[in-house]
């Protein structure tokens, strides 16, 4: 635990010490990006939900692919609307990225429907082969949002009766998490979608060289 703090915490001074605005020429760092975790080779295990187009989404729907992703429902009166509109920035910066995907779990269930998430995802102007607005069991999406390293609790007595973490989360093509950033912070996803570069980089220096 202790050493997941400290990792956390380095994240975070590293953010807000680079407050330069986000441009896609900005300069790739060339040292490899950090696996952030709690354990040595921490994965984001199996899972199955259900889309806006009520289509199952697995581990296999981002093979080969890296994704952001959050926790949010679409009645949120509080940070849910600044972490929307972040997520929305990134998905029209990679827009023509077709190995950037992004997935937000609905944490509540009963409202959130299919149809709900379908009508939500329509007037952001996006669409799931690029978004996935995921439901399902509510317990599995409380657990998967563990392995997230995401906060996600029931609370009646909070603002629209659920306590969430802002985080959006950077899971690479090996399902590991890689980077965070507060979702509400426009210099931390500024940061953060750096990190996405950086990890595109990784992956464009990964390719095997075609010989003559």
């Amino acid at each position: 635990m202790i050493r997941y703090i400290t990792l956390l915490l380095c994240l975070y001074i590293a953010a807000a010490c680079n407050n330069t605005p986000y441009s896609s020429e900005s300069p790739v760092n060339t040292e490899p990006l950090p696996v952030i975790g709690p354990v040595e080779n921490h994965k984001i295990p199996d899972f199955t939900f259900i889309n806006q187009d009520s289509m199952l989404v697995t581990n296999a729907t981002f093979k080969n692919k890296i994704y952001i992703a959050d926790f949010f429902f679409t009645y949120c009166p509080t940070i849910c609307p600044k972490m929307t509109k972040q997520m929305l920035r990134m998905y029209d910066v990679y827009e023509k990225e077709d190995r950037v995907l992004f997935m937000s779990h609905a944490i509540d269930t009963k409202r959130d429907t299919v149809g709900r998430l379908k009508e939500y995802a329509m007037n952001l102007g996006v669409t799931s082969d690029r978004w996935h607005f995921l439901t399902g069991d509510r317990d599995a999406i409380g657990e998967v949002a563990d392995d997230y390293m995401s906060i996600v609790i029931e609370d009646p007595d909070a603002p629209g009766g659920f306590d969430h973490s802002g985080r959006v989360i950077l899971i690479d093509k090996d399902r590991q998490v890689r980077s965070f950033a507060d979702g509400t912070n426009p210099e931390d996803v500024d940061r953060f979608m750096r990190d996405i570069d950086q990890l595109l980089a990784e992956m464009d220096a990964a390719k095997p060289t075609s010989t003559q």
